[in-house]
């Protein structure tokens, strides 16, 4: 356990140029804290002391903002950047030096039984507010996209964006000639608003058209 404190400490140093000194991680980052509350309440998890372990994650949760679910199988290095509002479920598993942004959701859909929630591979990166639910895994090495929500499993070395996502690169190359990015996400509904209007602006066509055909009809049957 010591060591893994160690490594998110290490993580938190590596990956936030505002830290000055680890003494400044272990007592003031609030994402540390949680992380640090849940390697404890993890080993009473163990152990099948749930009440115990639910009352640790909890108190962490009303102290930082965020709530790490005690039966989440958690590797080290783990860096919640800011924090506030992430949510991991009890049976996500997460690889080695992840970053986690603010509000993100590792959570189920409800539908599934036993394994609910998603597994990260080592070295994921997830965006503020994005949302992965369900039991399936992002590989090694992933991006998601801030606000993306990924339904389906991601495979390693890939960046994901949208609602729902899709992969928009893999090993660095872009898929499919897509130029999006984690700034342009497309908006669903507007697409369909522009499905819309493109099928009303046909319909209208092909209306004033056939009014046309009924005009020059009527015409030829007067001047007969």
């Amino acid at each position: 356990m010591f060591d893994k404190i160690k490594a998110d400490i290490r993580s938190v140093r590596e990956r936030d140029p505002a830290v000055k000194s680890n003494l400044e991680v272990f007592f003031l980052y609030p994402s540390f804290k949680a992380v640090r509350a849940y390697r404890r309440a993890h080993k009473w998890y163990l152990k099948k002391h749930y009440f115990i372990a639910r009352w640790i994650s909890q108190r962490a949760l009303r102290k930082t903002g965020i709530e790490i679910h005690p039966g989440a199988k958690i590797g080290k290095g783990l860096f919640i950047d800011h924090g506030s509002g992430v949510v991991i479920g009890e049976t996500t598993e997460i690889g080695d030096n992840c970053t986690i942004y603010q509000n993100v959701t590792l959570g189920g859909t409800g539908k599934d039984t036993g394994k609910r929630h998603p597994t990260l591979g080592n070295n994921v990166m997830v965006g503020c507010g994005a949302r992965i639910l369900g039991p399936f895994k992002v590989g090694d090495n992933c991006k998601i996209a801030a606000n993306a929500v990924v339904l389906n499993e991601v495979p390693p070395n890939c960046t994901a964006v949208g609602v729902p996502a899709r992969v928009v690169r893999r090993d660095g190359q872009k898929v499919n000639n897509c130029d999006l990015d984690q700034i342009h996400i497309p908006d669903p509904v507007s697409q369909q608003l522009c499905i819309m209007a493109n099928k009303i602006e046909t319909l209208q066509s092909e209306l004033d058209l056939l009014c046309e055909l009924v005009k020059k009809e009527d015409n030829d049957k007067g001047s007969n």
